[in-house]
């Protein structure tokens, strides 16, 4: 019997502790269980108003600096957050105490404690204006709907905001029956809404089996894409269109004096390019912005040839060099806006498809308000379609001819930015050189496209088409510096003199005697521009441009067409 007894106990404690351990995997299962799916419920509390720009709810994302102010029906943002989403240019005028903000195809100024802005030159009254808050500045965004092209909605039942880019493209939906939208794309998660069938929806994405959506309210998550009907695209992505089709660019300057006429093309092509810039514009000597027009007859049958063989027409817009004219007109906003109305009355006066900006010889310390101007022009210019290159010299140079340009800034707000790769040594050197040696060229371009943080989308490789003979006397002494046209250069030299070819320059060098004298030459030929024609290839740059028209040989075209065009 006692015997019996202890089996049975120890039956019974054995079922017990059997027992006790199903138990304590069955709690921590459901423990696992819940937190695996806690998170799918677990929908972040926010404070304040939401905003949701483009389908993302930035409050809840903490990209919002500030609260949204809404105060008598008019929509409040912060300069900080006016900054991240739609504009990181912009600007305060101290001069005319005003902001100054772009877009793709605006420019605009508030003048703050106005209710007026003003848009493209066009003034209008505006229901807010710019306050403060404190030490933080607001906007009133909702006025503001033209300038960056968004449709702004305030939800109040849901303390909502919405902003949607209307380039953008947007598809809208309804769904086939009553669904909950969820927290994540999940059945065992959060409901955040409940939608009744036929209720409108604008579908952000979707995958195999669920959209994300966000519904009038404004509420974003989660339906299955069955339950979704009526699928359409309201609005698609605006494209920019290309007049040159995807091609690379290949520029020729068309140079002629202020006192000159311009140059007669009639019955003549140029079969390795497909733009053309003549040098139409020029500052006006303390002019305020004013602009010299030199375009007259001859520019005008310019550019009906230029029409007529296809070659889109981007004129120069050049300061002269004149440093405090520029100076002046960069650091006055007004005169800024001056000098761009004069640019576009051009444009539209003479049915011009762009603008290559060609001002040199600037201060360093108005590096900032030259790139505020190419921020205030480049909109103004694609509002009508319109391309804007701009000419620059290489990094690391001299105040006033390298130093000058923000080159970051000038190639996110322009189509194209054009490196002059010459002038390697110029007609100021103190000693004989190549203009533009292949290594100087390269190390550059990857300057531009590193430290400069250009995109090779948008740069534009400038060859030169002509060289410089140097002299020097029987003590070294530099003599002379002439610059001579590449087409004329072999009738420079000698026939008896033997070329040698400098593989880290890419291009023949001679030296000869002039009678007690040394020339030396650094030439540039087919061979010089071949190498570097085959760098901007090899890049994947946007192109080439060269200066300029009448200096080059014929050949240099079938070379351009073999590698820029591949013909």
């Amino acid at each position: 019997m006692g015997k019996g007894r202890r089996i049975e106990e120890k039956n019974v404690s054995k079922i017990k502790f059997i027992r006790n351990i199903i138990i304590v995997l069955i709690v921590l299962g459901i423990i696992a269980f819940i937190l695996w799916i806690s998170p799918d419920y677990a929908v972040p509390k926010q404070e304040g108003i939401s905003l949701i720009i483009n389908n993302r709810n930035v409050t809840s994302s903490e990209r919002l600096k500030q609260d949204v102010i809404i105060e008598n029906g008019i929509i409040y943002l912060s300069k900080g957050d006016l900054s991240n989403f739609f504009d990181k240019y912009l600007y305060y005028d101290q001069k005319y105490n005003q902001y100054i903000t772009t877009s793709g195809t605006k420019e605009a100024s508030i003048v703050i404690g106005e209710n007026k802005m003003t848009v493209n030159g066009i003034t209008s009254n505006i229901k807010g204006t710019i306050i403060q808050r404190g030490d933080v500045t607001y906007f009133p965004i909702s006025d503001m709907n033209e300038v960056y092209d968004i449709e702004i909605k305030n939800i109040s039942n849901t303390n909502t905001v919405t902003i949607d880019s209307l380039d953008r493209q947007q598809i809208q939906a309804q769904v086939s029956k009553k669904v909950s939208v969820k927290y994540k794309a999940k059945f065992l998660s959060a409901t955040l809404e409940k939608l009744e069938e036929g209720a409108n929806v604008i579908v952000i994405s979707e995958d195999e089996n669920w959209a994300k959506i966000r519904t009038e309210n404004g509420t974003i998550g989660y339906v299955k894409v069955k339950d979704l009907t009526n699928k359409k695209t309201v609005r698609e992505d605006k494209k920019e269109i290309d007049p040159l089709n995807g091609q690379k660019v290949s520029l020729v300057w068309d140079y002629y004096s202020e006192y000159a006429k311009a140059p007669n093309r009639n019955g003549t092509t140029i079969n390795g390019v497909n733009v053309v810039s003549p040098t139409f514009f020029a500052l006006e000597q303390l002019g305020q912005g004013n602009i010299i027009d030199k375009v007259g007859q001859e520019g005008i049958e310019y550019i009906n040839w230029a029409k007529q063989n296809n070659y889109q027409i981007w004129p120069i817009v050049s300061n002269e060099s004149r440093i405090e004219t520029t100076s002046e007109v960069l650091n006055d906003y007004k005169l800024r806006q001056k000098l761009i109305n004069n640019i576009m009355e051009l444009v539209e006066k003479y049915n011009l498809d762009g603008i290559n900006m060609d001002f040199e010889n600037m201060y360093k310390d108005d590096k900032d308000m030259y790139s505020r101007l190419i921020i205030e022009l480049y909109p103004r210019l694609k509002e009508k379609g319109l391309k804007l290159s701009v000419d620059v010299t290489a990094p690391d140079g001299s105040e006033t001819w390298s130093l000058c340009f923000d080159r970051n800034v000038i190639a996110d707000n322009s189509d194209y930015i054009i490196f002059m790769a010459y002038d390697q040594h110029t007609a100021s050197s103190t000693e004989a050189g190549t203009v533009a040696g292949y290594n100087w060229v390269k190390t550059n371009v990857d300057k531009f496209l590193g430290q400069e943080g250009v995109e090779k989308e948008k740069l534009i490789l400038a060859i030169p088409f002509y060289t410089r003979v140097w002299t020097e006397n029987a003590n070294g002494e530099l003599i002379g510096k002439n610059a001579e046209p590449m087409n004329e250069i072999y009738s420079i030299i000698p026939a008896n003199v033997e070329k040698k070819w400098d593989e880290d320059l890419r291009q023949y060098y001679v030296e000869f005697a002039d009678g007690a004298n040394l020339k030396k030459i650094w030439i540039e030929d087919e061979a010089s521009i071949k190498e570097k024609l085959l760098l901007a290839r090899d890049y994947d740059l946007a192109g080439v441009a060269f200066w300029e028209k009448d200096r080059e040989t014929e050949e240099v075209w079938n070379l351009v067409n073999e590698i820029i065009f591949n013909k």
